[in-house]
């Protein structure tokens, strides 16, 4: 080295130092997870944070490097202990689905592997592609359609409504690709009051604003009215307005009800609107010959968004897009500059770059799980566990209807129960309050995990079983706490 010669840094690595230390750790990693799986009905399903709890995650920045045990041993302590409780049988809190042993272990070697599933020669994309074309079996759509996989419900419907947006607006000379909805039409778009947020969220993000959307009221089983829905679309057309799409839902968010999908395809094809199906809590039961029936036209919409990580409990996030017109889905999204150019040698080439599908460009290995689990299970499995959340609905339903102390506000159509306490002499506006206060309870004393929601003005105990854990005697355990505790607060009113 000549005397001006800059000294050599040591070059580092994220790599351990010790490999076997880490082999050690990792072993017991692997036997926590499961030994936290087994064992998880004799936690409760949810506590609430101490102060301490939640000061621990208000540590400095770390500077300096620490032990990966000593990492894990805060971990164990200070975060594995206060999960937020969906993979215990007993959550049945909005529509979250409870993942399973089987599912970490294909998130660690998806992890493991850490490819960018956004294009390229890869087996990574065919994976994807396979899991891609099962669905589309499940579902009833043709060969030729496409699809990606994405983080979930909400960007499934906004991906499906950007390729409605596209398809429309080209078809009335507008390419909004380059024009955005300067030029556009005064678009309007249909679904249901019951329509999961998502919708307004995704109009917001396309340039349509929420004034877009036409909600339609919906009939006593909580289904968008058809005969409310064609008036509106006869209306707009006749004030000038420009309607473009229907959205059926496939399991609404509040009580799993199922649209009139078959009709509201009907007034598609006749009106000439694009059919989008909003199936992220009820589509994927199309795994059950017993429940198919209950989804009966949604193979005939031109797009379907629907979530894996819900009623199939996998692990979050991981949701699906299908389009009937993969031409049309494609020209929506492809975008390919100079630094990506698709070859025809090496890495860059392969005909399938799922970055041209979505707006995500780097995108993780999410369908290695499926594949995975569907091997694994098998869609008659399944489709067996689905039937089984939907008999323990209806147990419950047989419940609330056997107790005086209890009312049925939705019975079930799917995996969703909704009920209330009641008490006589009791007006409505209490009975709100007790049962709020109720349901804050149940939770906190970590018996059980229901939402809360409002029917028909009323305040509803809601019980959604997308839970492969769930046995009838939790069902028994929560009616019995939902009266004792509700007994206590109607004699401290």
């Amino acid at each position: 080295m000549s005397a001006n010669s800059t000294p050599l840094k040591l070059e580092e690595s994220l790599d351990p130092q010790d490999w076997e230390a880490l082999r050690e750790l990792a072993h017991r990693m692997i036997d926590d997870v499961i030994e936290y799986h087994r064992t998880v009905r004799e936690r409760p399903v949810w506590e609430p944070l101490s102060p301490q709890e939640r000061e621990t995650m208000n540590a400095p920045l770390p500077v300096d490097s620490s032990d990966p045990a000593d990492v894990y041993d805060e971990f164990a302590r200070d975060i594995l202990s206060n999960p937020m409780g969906n993979i215990h049988p007993r959550f049945w809190g909005w529509v979250i689905g409870t993942g399973s042993t089987s599912g970490a272990l294909a998130e660690m070697l998806a992890a493991t592997i850490n490819p960018n599933v956004g294009g390229g020669d890869q087996i990574a994309s065919l994976v994807e592609k396979q899991v891609i074309d099962w669905f589309k079996q499940i579902l009833g759509y043709p060969e030729t359609a496409s699809g990606v996989l994405v983080s979930g419900g909400s960007l499934a419907n906004q991906t499906a409504l950007q390729v409605a947006r596209y398809v429309t607006a080209r078809n009335a000379g507008v390419d909004v690709r380059k024009q955005g909805m300067i030029n556009a039409p005064r678009y309007r778009i249909y679904c249901s009051a019951e329509t999961h947020s998502s919708v307004e969220r995704s109009m917001d993000a396309l340039g349509f604003g929420s004034d877009s959307i036409n909600s339609i009221p919906v009939d006593d089983q909580y289904r968008i009215d058809i005969a409310a829905l064609e008036a509106a679309i006869a209306a707009d057309r006749a004030a000038g307005l420009t309607p473009f799409c229907v959205i059926g839902t496939a399991g609404t968010t509040n009580t799993g009800s199922v649209d009139d999908l078959n009709a509201l395809a009907d007034i598609c094809e006749r009106e000439k609107l694009w059919f989008h199906v909003d199936g992220a809590v009820g589509a994927v039961g199309a795994m059950s010959a017993a429940l198919r029936p209950l989804l009966a036209g949604m193979e005939r919409a031109d797009s379907i968004a629907f979530d894996l990580h819900k009623w199939m409990y996998l692990t979050i996030g991981i949701g699906c897009v299908l389009v009937r017109n993969g031409k049309d889905h494609y020209r929506t999204y492809t975008l390919t500059p100079d630094y990506l150019k698709h070859g025809t040698r090496g890495l860059s080439g392969g005909d399938l770059w799922y970055s041209d599908y979505s707006a995500e460009l780097s995108r993780p290995y999410r369908a290695l799980e499926v594949w995975m689990l569907l091997k694994e299970h098998g869609v008659g499995k399944y489709g067996r566990m689905m039937e089984q959340n939907v008999d323990q609905a209806r147990y419950l339903a047989d419940l609330v209807n056997a107790s005086p102390k209890l009312e049925l506000l939705a019975a079930p159509q799917l995996m969703i129960t909704c009920f209330r306490y009641r008490a006589g002499g009791i007006d409505d506006a209490t009975l709100d309050k007790v049962n709020e206060e109720m349901l804050f309870r149940v939770q906190e004393a970590g018996i059980a995990i229901p939402s809360g929601t409002r029917l028909h003005g009323k305040y509803a105990i809601r019980v959604c079983i997308v839970n492969h854990r769930t046995r009838r005697e939790d069902l028994d355990l929560l009616v019995r706490e939902v009266i004792r505790i509700g007994d206590e607060i109607v004699r401290s009113l």
